[in-house]
C-alpha cells in the first residue's frame, strides 16, 4: 500500500512541515517499491514537463503490494519517468520496534536489500541506481542527481495581501458608541 503524503510542490517549508507529521502506522508494515513507484508516476502522468523523475528510496526488499516493480517500472518507462534508485543502509541487522505482550521491543533484524531489482528498475527507466551507507553518502547522491536533472520551472507566486480594514472598522464601531451614548444624554433643543 502506498499514499502521497505530500503533492508535488515548490514549497519547502511546507515540504519540511509534512514529513515531520509523516505516521507509520497508517498503513501495513512491509515494503511496497511497485505500489510506491505506481503511484509517484501516477502523481506526474499529467505534468508537461520535460523531465520527469521519481528518486525511490529503500531500505529493504520487496514484500508487499499489488503491483510488481518491474510492472511499475514499464508504467514509469511508458510515461517517460525517469527513475532513480538508492538502496539505503549497511548491511547485516538493524534494530526494528517489534510488538509483543509486553510492549514495543526493538529486536534485531536482517536488513536485505534488492539491489538487482533498483539497477533494473533503473536501467529500464533511464534512471541510475546509487548505495548510500550512511547520511553523507545519501547527501552527495541526492547533489549528484541534482546537476543531472537541471529543468527550468516557472513559479506562480500570489501576492499576500495584509488586511487594513480593522483598524478603521474598529474607529467606526467606537465613532458609532459615541454617537448612541451622546443621543441618550444629551438632550436635543427644539
Amino acid at each position: 500500500e502506498s499514499y502521497t503524503q505530500c503533492p508535488l510542490t515548490t514549497d519547502r517549508a511546507t515540504l519540511i512541515n509534512l514529513m515531520k507529521e509523516v505516521q507509520t502506522d497508517l498503513i501495513e508494515d512491509g515494503t511496497a517499491i511497485g505500489n510506491g513507484l505506481a503511484t509517484a508516476v501516477a502523481r506526474m502522468m499529467d505534468s508537461d514537463s520535460p523531465s520527469r523523475v521519481v528518486i525511490l528510496l529503500t531500505d529493504g526488499v520487496n514484500n508487499r503490494g499489488e503491483i510488481a516493480p518491474e510492472t511499475a517500472a514499464e508504467i514509469a518507462k511508458t510515461y517517460n519517468v525517469r527513475v532513480y534508485t538508492i538502496g539505503v543502509g549497511a548491511s547485516g541487522e538493524a534494530p526494528y520496534p517489534v510488538m509483543t505482550p509486553w510492549g514495543v521491543e526493538l529486536r534485531n533484524i536482517p536488513v536485505e536489500i534488492d539491489e538487482d531489482l533498483l539497477k533494473t528498475i533503473a536501467s529500464r527507466t533511464g534512471g541510475k541506481y546509487f548505495r548510500a551507507t550512511d547520511n553523507t553518502k545519501l547527501s552527495e547522491i541526492y547533489s549528484e542527481i541534482g546537476k543531472m536533472e537541471k529543468v527550468r520551472i516557472t513559479v506562480d507566486n500570489f501576492p499576500v495581501y495584509k488586511e487594513l480594514y480593522g483598524g478603521y472598522a474598529l474607529a467606526a464601531l467606537i465613532c458609532l458608541l459615541f454617537l448612541l451614548i451622546l443621543r441618550l444624554f444629551v438632550r436635543r433643543l427644539p
